[in-house]
């Protein structure tokens, strides 16, 4: 039950970026959409699931800008 919690923040995390991207992040479209990622973050943070259950680790990092 509480694995579609995860699934449901990255997908509204996604939406929410793709909107703040295409129209800016002042956007009243984009500022709902990140609003309702918040929401549903918090939902999954409260039902036990951490950020690193949303954003797993990388397998490689970049090397660092010079």
């Amino acid at each position: 039950m509480t694995a579609h919690l995860i699934q449901a923040a990255r997908a509204a995390q996604h939406r929410a970026a793709r909107a703040a991207a295409a129209v800016g992040s002042h956007h009243p479209l984009a500022r709902l959409l990140l609003a309702a990622a918040a929401m549903t973050a918090a939902a999954a943070w409260e039902a036990g699931h951490r950020v690193t259950d949303l954003h797993p680790p990388r397998l490689h990092e970049r090397a660092p800008r010079a």
